[in-house]
């Protein structure tokens, strides 16, 4: 038994990713082929991390999911395999050239027809959305995009949620870098603010999680 979290050392992690870490192949071509494609890999998140956001997805019987940050689709792929063949995903991007790098995988995955890529600003697909009705529909959301916005992309998420659905938000851990006092920055500033957000928000129960560079999962009330 551990009191804290155990320290993964790099043999513990190859012994967890060979037996705990459903993959498909086309998600880990996906996932390689980003490592060496030029593309801002270090954004994409961990194959554990999608491993757990795939589950919750079937936990939470999800049919309805938005992600906030697309990259080039690998998050978008391992939630739409998880989601059932009429369910349907929204993505939301601004980059046609790295949503573009991943479309292909999600064709060779069988997934593409549960994808819905929405290009431009985030908020202001999102805040339509609310405007054309679709408040308390969706079973899912996910966070993964610039940081200066996480506390709006989380208001508007509660918003287009129903009860019981859940908000999964990445890079709240942000290399560490929320611990120390003497980080400033603008993106870490805005991580302890949606932290501090969604902690005293009464419309959800929420909890971090040591995974990846650290994930909040904030369920709807």
């Amino acid at each position: 038994m551990s009191s804290r979290t155990l320290q993964l050392d790099e043999q513990l992690h190859a012994y967890m990713m060979a037996q705990a870490i459903p993959e498909s192949p086309v998600a880990r071509a996906l996932r390689h082929d980003t490592l060496n494609s030029g593309m801002p890999h270090v954004m994409q998140i961990s194959p554990e991390q999608g491993a757990f956001m795939a589950l919750l997805v079937r936990m939470l019987g999800a049919t309805r999911a938005i992600e906030v940050g697309t990259l080039t689709g690998y998050s978008a792929l391992v939630v739409a395999e998880a989601l059932p063949d009429h369910g349907k995903l929204i993505t939301c991007d601004l980059s046609d050239e790295w949503t573009r790098f991943g479309r292909k995988y999600w064709e060779r995955g069988g997934v593409a027809d549960r994808i819905d890529l929405r290009l431009g600003p985030a908020t202001e697909t999102l805040e339509r959305l609310i405007d054309e009705g679709h408040a308390d529909t969706f079973d899912f959301g996910f966070i993964d995009a610039d940081k200066s916005n996480y506390t709006t992309y989380f208001e508007q998420l509660v918003t287009l949620l129903r009860s019981g659905g859940a908000i999964a938000i990445d890079n709240v851990l942000w290399g560490g870098a929320v611990a120390d006092a003497d980080n400033q920055s603008e993106s870490t500033r805005a991580i302890r603010a949606v932290t501090h957000r969604v902690g005293n928000d009464t419309r959800v129960w929420s909890t971090m999680l040591p995974i990846g560079d650290g994930l909040t999962i904030a369920l709807k009330k």
